[in-house]
């Protein structure tokens, strides 16, 4: 699977463009982001896109350096599930 890397979201799309999954962590300053939105389509549920997703992103926070609020719901129960991130954890909204 291969995830389009931006900015602020990390997303898979088909072939036409089309949006199947993303993260979006917008700024909240310029060390710290809110991990505030997780989507999968309906086509790809179950098969772990999520979390492959959150891995992604936080992968890339802890390469800029940065730190996560936590409002999505997805990314809190992920990030509780995985206290080898909890270094990229700021503060839960």
């Amino acid at each position: 699977m291969k995830f389009t890397c931006n900015p602020n979201q990390i997303a898979l799309f088909h072939s036409d463009n089309n949006l199947l999954a993303e993260v979006t962590f917008p700024d909240v300053d310029q060390n710290t982001v809110n991990i505030n939105h997780t989507f999968v389509d309906d086509s790809l549920r179950g098969q772990g896109v999520a979390g492959q997703l959150m891995e992604a992103a936080a992968e890339q926070l802890r390469s800029q350096g940065k730190k996560a609020i936590l409002t999505c719901s997805y990314a809190i129960n992920w990030f509780e599930k995985h206290p080898e991130y909890n270094d990229l954890v700021k503060q839960h909204l």
